[in-house]
């Protein structure tokens, strides 16, 4: 089950678990729309995987499936990820 994590690891913006801006690699690693667009074009920074949007959970599962409350950041912030 996806965390649903709650910010974005290069600027740390909020993005809650209905937010259509997160964007996800397959190792859940989250950005926001705008780092990931403008910033990674398309690439985790961490893995060089694809970064897709993320799925929305319906509000009455995340009564019993929570979204995640760790604040994960990059120290270093982002930079551009060479494509492969």
């Amino acid at each position: 089950m996806l965390e649903l994590r709650p910010c974005c690891e290069c600027c740390g913006t909020d993005l809650p678990p209905d937010s259509e801006a997160a964007r996800i690699c397959s190792y859940e690693c989250t950005f926001c729309a705008g780092c990931a667009e403008a910033t990674l074009a398309g690439r985790c920074p961490n893995c060089g995987g694809e970064l897709v949007r993320r799925p929305i959970r319906p509000a009455a599962r995340l009564l019993t499936h929570p979204a995640g409350t760790t604040r994960k950041l990059r120290p270093q912030g982002c930079a551009a990820v060479p494509q492969p």
